[in-house]
């Protein structure tokens, strides 16, 4: 378990996704692989305290190859986030910051844009991001937290945390917000999965083991995953809470026209000129328990001629191949 930080950047391109290229802060241009004028995606784990690197490191890096020709660079902190004290963990997220940034600010020195950097943070690898944003003045194209960690951050300052000025556009995906997410709305736009809390599938009593600490956490990694997948599209609704959009009132896209909602994902960044237009926007999506977790939408609105006043229970049933559903509607 580390006791102090040492941070990794290991270089991955469509040329060498299989084994990582340690890169050194000078001469970048001369390191063979890196191409200065591609864009850059930055992927950084959060708080690990069994030490075991994150499951899902090789398929995000896969998936983000498949989008476009860049390079993917891991942030491996585990030396310094693998702690069996959280607290101290965070104390190296701003060192670990430092470092980042001064690898970023010599991209830039030797010809890099940084308009063309996206860092996708996980948990405390959100703030993390967030912090090196704010030391490169909120020049960096863009950010991603997924699922911002919460604790310790829950009263901190716009300064103390992720927030929409780190970047020239911020998304963020909230799974957690009840335990180990950051509740609020820290992005230009706030993707909230069934409400941000309570995830389907995952285990609702503390005898489940770790999965009960976990698996809500965690599904904001499995949800962009998916998302970087083109057969999984995952769009969000705007509304003021996660109660009117089930009950259907929020489900209306005219901010956005003549484009859809947003979709989560890479692809946000589509919608960016009319986020950033519109300040901080926050929309919510149900999902299923397991891939590909879209969950379909249905609103029904019935009209009724009777004259007089009745009472009584509809049900409404959908088909659909192999499955069906069920409504009860009795006020």
């Amino acid at each position: 378990m580390g006791t102090s930080l040492y941070v990794r950047l290991l270089l991955y391109t469509r040329s060498n996704l299989e084994c990582g290229r340690e890169l050194n802060h000078h001469h970048l241009s001369s390191q063979p692989l890196f191409d200065l004028h591609r864009p850059t995606a930055f992927v950084i784990h959060g708080y690990r305290p069994t030490g075991a690197p994150p499951i899902w490191i090789n398929h995000i890096v896969h998936l983000l190859a498949q989008q476009e020709d860049m390079n993917i660079i891991v942030v491996d902190w585990n030396r310094g986030a693998a702690n069996l004290n959280y607290f101290t963990a965070v104390s190296y997220t701003r060192e670990a910051a430092h470092n980042l940034t001064g690898f970023i600010k010599t991209m830039q020195e030797e010809g890099a844009s940084l308009s063309s950097i996206h860092l996708i943070g996980v948990s405390l690898g959100a703030h993390l991001a967030g912090f090196v944003g704010a030391h490169l003045k909120g020049k960096i194209g863009r950010i991603t937290g997924l699922d911002p960690a919460g604790p310790m951050f829950t009263s901190a300052t716009p300064e103390e945390r992720l927030d929409p000025s780190d970047a020239m556009f911020v998304d963020v995906l909230h799974t957690d917000m009840n335990s180990f997410g950051l509740r609020g709305a820290h992005g230009h736009i706030d993707f909230y999965a069934n409400g941000g809390a309570d995830q389907p599938g995952c285990p609702k009593t503390i005898f489940a083991g770790k999965s009960y600490f976990v698996c809500d956490h965690q599904r904001s990694v499995f949800l962009f995953l998916c998302s970087l997948n083109q057969s999984c599209q995952l769009t969000g609704y705007p509304c003021s809470s996660y109660g009117r959009f089930l009950d259907g009132q929020c489900l209306q896209c005219e901010a956005f026209k003549p484009a859809s909602c947003p979709v989560l994902g890479y692809n946000t960044s589509q919608w960016r000129e009319a986020l950033v237009r519109l300040g901080q926007t926050k929309v919510f999506f149900s999902t299923t328990s397991s891939l590909p977790y879209r969950k379909l939408i249905y609103r029904v609105d019935m009209v009724t001629w009777n004259q007089y006043l009745r009472w009584g229970v509809v049900y409404i049933r959908l088909h659909g191949g192999r499955s069906s559903t069920e409504a009860r509607i009795d006020q």
